[in-house]
């Protein structure tokens, strides 16, 4: 079952193939959806500063009655902190917040603050925000550290500098959205990608195309999302409080013909409806 696998970092640290993400999910009801998911048998909880709700997620990883050490737990450093003593800060609170002794990973949420999305450059503090992660990750505060949203330009400011290599890229991939040069690029240089928003936070569960492809296999436009990500040697991050869609997405022990990976991986999907507000999904 897909909830028992693992990738494995480049630092040895094993990772759960599929995540449950938490982004929009208010910090009043996510201990408890975050308690279900594991219950279920989710291992990989992923959230951020930016969300909110780094206190219910952590209050719902503490009250699961799994072992900590039998969780991946991940947050992101927000991506307006381009400083280090800000990061240091801000890496301190987020542990506190949650209740933690450590996170399993951390993330810069984004190269560029975002009010300022694919703007200027932020190199310098970038780099500054990856020295505090790399001493919390020395400290045994985050047992391993990466990015979110980077591009190949951004990956190569931090590999050129860094004392600990990033071991996970966090970008928006979904069917209609496989970003091939920085997927063959985070694969070269040994990075994992997770992907977030699958489902394109729900714009692909009215395409026809997409839809014809998962009657074939007897399964729900999610569920094959979800599985093409998997194929892609990507670990998404489906979001949802709803326990039977949380069962269900992680009902994807089904195999994507090539020939139908090359259709989905040729798709392409531009229109985030209303959630094309969001720096994400403005297409810049």
């Amino acid at each position: 079952m897909i909830l028992d696998e693992t990738f494995t970092l480049a630092n040895g640290l094993p990772i759960p193939k599929l995540g449950f993400g938490t982004w929009f999910i208010e910090d009043g009801s996510a201990a408890q959806a975050v308690g279900e998911a594991i219950s279920i048998g989710y291992r990989n909880i992923d959230t951020a500063q930016a969300y909110g709700n780094e206190r219910g997620v952590g209050e719902g990883v503490r009250s699961s009655g799994v072992p900590r050490e039998d969780l991946f737990v991940s947050s992101k450093l927000a991506a307006e902190i381009k400083d280090y003593s800000g990061a240091v800060a801000a890496i301190d609170g987020s542990l506190e917040t949650m209740g933690l002794d450590y996170l399993d990973l951390m993330l810069i949420h984004s190269p560029q603050p975002w009010n300022d999305w694919r703007g200027g450059s932020y190199a310098e503090g970038n780099r500054e925000a990856w020295r505090a992660l790399e001493e919390a990750h020395d400290a045994g505060k985050l047992r391993s550290i990466g990015v979110s949203n980077f591009e190949q330009a951004d990956l190569e400011n931090i590999l050129d500098a860094c004392t600990v290599a990033p071991s996970v890229n966090q970008i928006l991939l979904h069917v209609g959205n496989t970003p091939t040069e920085l997927l063959d690029f985070c694969t070269d240089t040994n990075l994992l990608v997770e992907a977030y928003s699958p489902i394109a936070h729900g714009e692909i569960l009215r395409n026809e195309e997409v839809a014809a492809i998962a009657v074939r296999y007897s399964v729900s436009v999610a569920q094959l999302c979800i599985r093409y990500a998997v194929q892609l040697g990507t670990v998404p991050l489906p979001k949802t409080t709803n326990p039977d869609h949380m069962r269900t997405n992680a009902d994807v022990d089904f195999t994507i013909s090539a020939e139908d990976m090359d259709a989905l991986y040729g798709m392409r999907v531009t229109d985030y409806g209303k959630s094309g507000k969001f720096p994400v999904f403005s297409g810049k």
